[in-house]
């Protein structure tokens, strides 16, 4: 009988605490998705990405406005604009599961997927992509293994776009 009033209450803390995870990405999202970050520069070649990312307009139809710490470093902010839709279709293709690699640690970073909201980043709805818009892509950065100035690679599919700079 002890056991499983244990086992019961356990089980109520991990609800508990999933609701609270839940809340805290969806809040997170919301608020990426109506305004953005505030590290967010309004000058999109304020963050520097533009000059170290060499290609990318030309090949994948977008300006990378930045990849950021957030959520107290737990958390990376992949920005970008669409510049061309039909090039940039292939990155907000839904059927792909983006990842950063960090080729120094060997680590691959993922986007999160939460009960509540899915998968963190913004996709294509019905193949519409457009233009001058920006999107975002949320990634887990779990032990804080990113930090600023770190270089990774970002993997979607045939997409890879290389020297990324965490800001």
């Amino acid at each position: 009988m002890i056991d499983q009033s244990n086992h019961s209450m356990r089980s109520r803390r991990a609800s508990a605490t999933l609701r609270r995870v839940a809340a805290a990405a969806l809040s997170t999202a919301l608020v990426l998705q109506a305004g953005g970050c505030s590290t967010m520069p309004s000058d999109p070649g304020a963050s520097g990405a533009g000059s170290q990312v060499t290609g990318v307009e030309d090949v994948y139809g977008i300006r990378v406005e930045g990849l950021r710490l957030t959520a107290a470093g737990s958390m990376l902010d992949f920005r970008y604009r669409v510049l061309d839709a039909q090039k940039a279709a292939a990155i907000l293709d839904g059927k792909f599961k983006p990842y950063l690699l960090d080729e120094t640690r060997g680590a691959r970073l993922g986007v999160p997927d939460t009960p509540v909201l899915g998968r963190i980043r913004q996709t294509s709805r019905n193949n519409k992509v457009l233009t001058d818009h920006t999107y975002f892509i949320m990634f887990g950065n779990p032990g804080k293994a990113l930090q600023s100035g770190d270089k990774v690679t970002l993997l979607l599919g045939q997409v890879k776009i290389t020297d990324l700079t965490v800001q």
